[in-house]
């Protein structure tokens, strides 16, 4: 049997086992609750958010940050750098999607067009099991600073990689390093998407006027995230289990007043690691003993954002070159 059949078999096996009492409202549809002046779907008093950024092989084959600290000379390739990367393909991805299927957990995977394309099986993996596909750029690389018929393009490439492997059309985007140029969210408004997750704002959706119309943005982390505030240099797995269960028991004990969401960053070659998902995994079976949690793809929270825009915050920020923060270009 090869990788492809095993991680085939062994997620059909885990769904089958999956325990998903706590996390009804995954699977719910966002009809009636806003009525009833629920926060979220069914009643769920917090919603967890996660991101699986999916980049190996998405990166340039010299030259790509990794866990080396000195850089590699004469533009020659980086092969144990790039051995980091291949990771979240052959045994990242493949572990974490058992660990997600396991607790009934459905997550957004911010998928490299370059990476979809060396490997699209996997990428269609992802959506077979009930994951999200987003977009993250053509190749692992800055494009705020592109003209703006240029980055248009760079976001084009990446939808096509993604809905040729996997027959999904992408409703959310995220930036390299989440810095986007100040024509990003009128470009993709005007191809369709939903929302963007490139601000770490605020512990809710919110929604920003653009051209084009009203644009959803479902916030992202920098201190829960796994490249940031948990690297491989100095990681301490039982102090990111307490801070992630610090992190839930604080957002959850506010859930019963306000809308809150509990965001959670993981990197393919990173949180895919066997310890790691030992972690994840007695964090997951921690919130699933408490009632009315929502493991939520970030295309539901944000088509629940605006079907609910009664308690969904407005900001008109006006122009992103004059108030630097996220929003319509001048």
């Amino acid at each position: 049997m090869n990788r492809r059949e095993l991680l085939t078999s062994a997620g059909a096996l885990a769904a089958a086992a999956a325990i998903p009492a706590v996390a009804q409202a995954q699977s719910a549809t966002t009809e009636g609750a806003a009525g009833a002046g629920g926060f979220w779907p069914n009643g769920a008093r917090l919603a967890i958010s996660m991101s699986l950024m999916y980049e190996g092989g998405g990166q340039p084959i010299s030259g790509a940050p990794g866990v080396i600290p000195e850089p590699i000379r004469n533009d020659l390739p980086d092969m144990p750098t790039n051995g980091v990367f291949q990771y979240g393909i052959y045994e990242g991805t493949p572990r974490l999607l058992d660990l997600f299927d396991r607790h009934g957990a459905k997550v957004t995977a911010f998928m490299i067009g370059q990476a979809v394309d060396k490997d699209p099986a996997l990428a269609r993996e992802v959506v077979r099991r009930g994951h999200e596909a987003a977009a993250h750029g053509r190749t692992w690389s800055a494009s705020y600073d592109m003209n703006p018929a240029d980055e248009r393009q760079f976001i084009i490439d990446n939808m096509k990689s993604i809905e040729r492997a996997t027959g999904q059309t992408p409703k959310g985007w995220s930036a390299y390093w989440v810095r986007n140029s100040p024509h990003t969210l009128d470009i993709l408004k005007e191809l369709g998407f939903t929302y963007y997750l490139d601000e770490a704002s605020m512990d809710q959706p919110f929604i920003l006027p653009v051209k084009g119309g009203d644009f959803v943005t479902v916030p992202y982390t920098f201190h829960m995230n796994d490249i940031v505030s948990y690297p491989f240099e100095g990681y301490n797995p039982a102090a990111y289990e307490q801070a992630l269960k610090d992190e839930f028991d604080q957002l959850y004990e506010e859930g019963a007043t306000k809308r809150r969401m509990m965001v959670m960053a993981l990197h393919d070659r990173i949180s895919g690691h066997a310890n790691r998902v030992r972690v994840l995994d007695r964090f997951f079976t921690y919130v699933r003993s408490k009632p009315g949690v929502w493991f939520a793809r970030k295309d539901e929270i944000a088509d629940w954002a605006l079907k609910t825009r009664n308690i969904t915050p407005y900001l008109d920020r006006g122009p992103v070159q004059k108030s630097g923060l996220s929003g319509p270009s001048a």
